[in-house]
């Protein structure tokens, strides 16, 4: 069957963006004792949308609405724009598949950091585009080397997700809007913003419906702890998103995830109460980093990246030992942002199991690294 394949799928290698936490358990035969590594919402779902999901659950009968209508409603009413400037779909995953589908094409040049938001390379990898990668500038994404490379490069996307995964640093407002206003008109900017519900409006870029060549991802997975909903949204130019129609996948959403982000979003106490438990739990992750002698970098996200003051290999090592020991965390992929582990808030239990194992992991690796 081979030589039936697409010349892109044939020429692709067989692997994915993300090794789960599950397919880690089933190879250690257990499962972990604190999920803190994939950057999700341990605080769970508000309990209003709880409610509203269990009273949907007889419902699962009948599709979801294919334009999810009242859920767009409701996200425009909080970004004070209008439905029109709303798409919806299976999370930013989803979202970015789609994105890429409707512009690049074999051989399209795409720009990316190196080493970030890595199931947006393996998108455009699926559809044979040509990644252009910078490398990152000092756990920043190098916002002024991405308006560089578009201005050379004249690529189909630029991306960049601000604040950043993996390292959780934000690039100032006026970075921003300098990069917005100088890519390419021909360029369309990805610009990822999984994370804002945890940055102050102030230093936030303000939306701007009018530009057609940008697009703002926002997610449901992380303040609002529903991440296996799989609920994401874009914001953009009414043309941008309705070129969405043409190729999304009109009964992709879960009915019950719909309601439950309708009920979310109207559930303002529960997102601030997540927010405030997060900025406490990333202080004791930070006092607990201190106490170990590492560094960690200010983060604007829901997960700090802590550097373990060694390389990649050093980091490796810690990883290995607290994943074996039960407590599932991840690190960046490129140097030497890899040098970090990355760290996601937790409950109190989380954190004392983090705070128990932590100088075992990095007395571990000094020791089969023979290093003082």
């Amino acid at each position: 069957m081979t030589k039936n394949y697409t010349k892109i799928l044939n020429s692709l290698p067989s692997s994915i963006p993300f090794v789960g936490p599950e397919a880690q358990e089933r190879i250690l035969d257990k499962t972990f004792d604190s999920r803190i590594g994939a950057n999700e919402s341990v605080f769970g779902p508000s309990l209003e949308a709880l409610k509203v999901m269990k009273a949907e659950l007889t419902s699962l009968w009948m599709y979801g609405d294919p334009e999810n209508y009242d859920l767009k409603i409701e996200i425009a009413k909080k970004h004070n724009v209008k439905p029109e400037n709303i798409i919806i779909g299976e999370g930013i995953d989803g979202l970015l598949g789609y994105l890429v589908r409707m512009f690049v094409e074999p051989k399209d040049k795409v720009v990316t950091t190196d080493g970030s938001y890595p199931t947006f390379n393996y998108h455009v990898n699926g559809y044979g585009g040509l990644l252009k990668k910078i490398p990152f500038k000092n756990d920043f994404e190098d916002i002024d080397g991405l308006l560089k490379i578009s201005k050379i490069e004249f690529p189909k996307i630029v991306y960049v997700s601000n604040p950043n995964n993996p390292m959780g640093t934000l690039n100032k407002k006026v970075e921003m809007k300098k990069f917005i206003t100088e890519v390419p008109k021909e360029t369309l900017i990805c610009l990822d913003e999984a994370y804002a519900d945890f940055v102050s409006t102030e230093e936030l870029i303000d939306i701007d419906i009018k530009q057609e060549n940008i697009i703002r991802m926002r997610t449901f997975s992380k303040a609002y702890g529903l991440a296996g909903a799989r609920v994401g949204y874009g914001i953009g130019h009414r043309k941008l998103i309705n070129n969405f129609d043409k190729i999304r996948n009109h009964f992709g959403m879960n009915r019950v995830s719909q309601f439950a982000a309708i009920a979310s979003l109207k559930d303002n106490k529960h997102l601030e109460d997540v927010i405030s438990k997060v900025k406490k739990s990333l202080k004791k992750l930070e006092q607990i980093a201190i106490s170990n002698n590492c560094k960690f970098i200010k983060s604007y996200t829901n997960f700090l990246s802590i550097d373990c003051g060694y390389d990649g290999i050093f980091a490796k090592n810690v990883l290995d030992f607290l994943i074996s020991n039960g407590i599932f965390v991840r690190m960046p992929f490129t140097s030497p942002e890899n040098r970090c582990i990355r760290v996601s808030a937790g409950t109190d239990k989380d954190l004392k199991l983090f705070k128990e194992k932590f100088p075992l992991a990095l007395s571990n690796a000094k020791k089969k690294l023979n290093l003082k």
